[in-house]
């Protein structure tokens, strides 16, 4: 209807696969974001007059891809907001690295600290007294594939912290392809970077019953050639 694949939708919620590069809310290069996208669709489909309600419950970071879930009712964005401060969110994500992780799979756990002013956050192992502000940072990873010598590892998220796969992947030697912010040494043509959330799952919290979604990463040669293998 206007370029959004919509995922999942109800009368409370509504999932969709966010193209890398695009904003999910309004910031100061005024960029026309993603939820501005979904509330024409919403206009649109369902012949709204007016202004449509939608609420953002989380957020990608503007080169990431995947798999979001936004609010259409007041009563959807608070119940989901409680179930992301729970933790009752399941995010799986696919991050492309070159380096090979060692192990091939664990859990990690740092201590991530944000320069705003710089955007760029940056991960401890310990706390200290010059990362006393830090947030704890836990994730488990899988490695999944291997192609080309470019790996595909599968990320659980168990906190929500920012930049918080970019910056762990890159604190163990792993920055992902494309994030020159991080330490890869070469920036992807459309600014992009290879992390993409794979999907969502969580009871909805108004029907009370499963809802898992799953969105395809970006249409480009590396991403492709890992949806073959694994996809």
């Amino acid at each position: 209807m206007n370029g959004i694949q919509v995922l999942y939708e109800d009368n409370h919620l509504i999932g969709v696969n966010k193209p890398a590069g695009w904003l999910v809310h309004e910031d100061i290069t005024e960029d026309k974001p993603l939820s501005e996208f979904v509330k024409e669709y919403i206009k649109i489909r369902y012949k709204k007059p007016g202004d449509v309600f939608l609420g953002v419950i989380h957020r990608l970071d503007r080169p990431v891809s995947g798999a979001m879930i936004f609010a259409r009712t007041s009563k959807g964005l608070s119940r989901m907001n409680e179930l992301f401060k729970k933790r009752e969110v399941n995010k799986i994500y696919w991050a492309v690295t070159k380096e090979r992780p060692k192990p091939i799979s664990g859990e990690l756990m740092h201590y991530i600290l944000k320069d705003p002013e710089k955007n760029i956050a940056k991960a401890y192992d310990k706390p200290s007294n010059r990362s006393k502000n830090a947030k704890k940072a836990v994730l488990e990873y899988e490695l999944i594939a291997e192609i080309d010598g470019y790996c595909l590892t599968k990320v659980i998220l168990k906190t929500g912290r920012p930049h918080q796969i970019r910056v762990q992947l890159a604190k163990i030697g792993c920055p992902i392809v494309g994030d020159i912010k991080y330490g890869f040494k070469q920036a992807n043509r459309d600014g992009s970077i290879h992390l993409h959330c794979r999907s969502l799952e969580f009871v909805h919290p108004v029907k009370q019953e499963k809802v898992y979604f799953e969105a395809d990463p970006p249409d480009d040669r590396l991403w492709n050639q890992f949806m073959e293998v694994v996809g």
